[in-house]
C-alpha cells in the first residue's frame, strides 16, 4: 500500500484535476464513488482500499477531501481545476483574509491582481501562518492581506469551502494591503 502523502498526492490529482488519468468519472459537484475509485486506481497501478483512503480523509492537516454524509463518495473540497459545482453558499468573509505566495508572483500580482489560473476560485487562507505555508510550497513564501470585507461590501461574492479555505473569483490590486 502507497503512504498516507503519497495517496494523498494521488487523490488531489485525479479528485482535484485528472479523473480520467484512471478512467474515473466525477458527478458534477465532483463526487466520486469510494469503491469505483479504489477498483479504478488499482487497474492504474495505485493500490488503496477504502479504509486506506478514509484514513486521508481523517488525518490530513489541511483536509482537502471530504466524504459524503453516507460514506459512500469522496471529493476535494476545493482547489479544482476541472469544472465542478461545490454548491457552496456565498458567505460573508472577515475583513481581512491571507493569500500565500512565492515571491517572484508579487511584481505581477500588484499589477493585475490574484487571479485562478488554472484553478476555478482563487483561495485565501483565514490567517497568516497557513497563507505562509501555501506560499512556501513554491518558493520563498510572502503573504499578501487581503481587504475582503471591502470586497464583499462592493459586490464580490466569498465562499466558505467545508475546510475553512475562502473563494472568490479574483481579487483586484487595490483590494491588497500595500
Amino acid at each position: 500500500m502507497p503512504s498516507i502523502t503519497k495517496l494523498s498526492k494521488f487523490l488531489s490529482l485525479v479528485l482535484r484535476h485528472k479523473p480520467d488519468t484512471i478512467g474515473l468519472s466525477l458527478d458534477e459537484g465532483g463526487w466520486a464513488e469510494i469503491d469505483r475509485l479504489v477498483e479504478k486506481a488499482g487497474k492504474a497501478g495505485m493500490q488503496m482500499n477504502a479504509a486506506l483512503v478514509r484514513q486521508v480523509v481523517a488525518t490530513s492537516d489541511k483536509q482537502r477531501f471530504c466524504i459524503s454524509p453516507d460514506g459512500t463518495h469522496i471529493r476535494a473540497n476545493q482547489g479544482h481545476s476541472i469544472p465542478v459545482e461545490l454548491m457552496l453558499n456565498e458567505s460573508q468573509p472577515p475583513d481581512l483574509l491571507y493569500h500565500g505566495t512565492a515571491i517572484q508572483n508579487i511584481r505581477s500580482i500588484r499589477n493585475v491582481g490574484i487571479r485562478p489560473e488554472k484553478r476555478n476560485y482563487v483561495h485565501l487562507s483565514p490567517n497568516a501562518e497557513m497563507a505562509f505555508k501555501v506560499g512556501g510550497r513554491h518558493g520563498k513564501p510572502v503573504v499578501l492581506t487581503i481587504l475582503a470585507a471591502d470586497m464583499f461590501q462592493n459586490g464580490i461574492k466569498f465562499f466558505l469551502s467545508e475546510n475553512g479555505i475562502w473563494l472568490t473569483d479574483y481579487v483586484a490590486p487595490e483590494y491588497l494591503i500595500r
